[in-house]
């Protein structure tokens, strides 16, 4: 093995991915507070971005997120059918086949985005989802920005 071969390698061993979490207001984004005064043990390399509702939530807030940095992202949102706004998650879980299709047609494998229903009593959800994508982006490595 060459040295800049051992380099990458320890490179990647060392490497932890950042995560952008796009949390409902009204749900995830209490359940991610709750996790954290419970002192539930999640990463911390998952920064938590308040929307009012993830129906808002389409393509282009998950590639912006990933063309600023982030090699995955997570939409956390209300239960299908306890949405403070009625139908906005919805919305979300109809064009969200949509917002994968995008992603996969930028150029990025589709395992560094995740969905996920979680309520704001549902702390250990919203942390096992943060876990499941940490790890699956591991999986698929440092996301390289050639697709930008």
């Amino acid at each position: 093995m060459t040295a800049q071969a051992e380099a990458e390698s320890e490179v990647a061993k060392e490497w932890e991915p950042r995560i952008a979490a796009f949390c409902c207001n009204w749900c995830s984004y209490a359940g991610a507070d709750l996790a954290g005064t419970s002192r539930i043990q999640y990463p911390p390399n998952a920064r938590i971005i308040r929307v009012n509702c993830t129906g808002r939530i389409d393509a282009e807030f998950i590639l912006s997120a990933l063309d600023m940095g982030a090699d995955g992202v997570l939409v956390s949102g209300c239960h299908p059918g306890d949405c403070h706004y009625t139908s906005g998650n919805l919305k979300l879980r109809a064009r969200w086949a949509l917002i994968e299709l995008a992603v996969e047609q930028a150029g990025i494998d589709s395992r560094r985005i995740r969905l996920q229903w979680a309520s704001a009593s549902e702390a250990q959800t919203f942390a096992d989802g943060v876990t499941k994508l940490i790890e699956q982006v591991k999986e698929v490595g440092p996301i390289g920005r050639s697709w930008i």
